[in-house]
């Protein structure tokens, strides 16, 4: 009985794991066009590169660091 309960418990947990997981936001710049944006993934550095060399916990963070980089000021 003990096994069983701690085993549902056990599951249910890893499957409430993904929707629980937090979400990343990097601030990178296209290397082609030489636009800013934020991304949801580590950028690769080759076509897009990372910018801020830091990751932010929501796309708002990301976006306010965006717009104080000197890179990403709009000319």
């Amino acid at each position: 009985m003990f096994r069983t309960v701690a085993f549902a418990i056990l599951a249910a947990g890893f499957i409430g794991l993904p929707a629980v997981a937090a979400e990343e936001y990097w601030v990178a710049r296209d290397a082609v066009s030489k636009q800013c944006e934020v991304v949801p993934k580590k950028p690769d550095g080759t076509l897009v590169v990372d910018l801020g060399k830091k990751k932010y916990a929501s796309e708002a963070e990301a976006k306010k660091a965006m717009d104080a980089l000197p890179d990403c000021k709009k000319k």
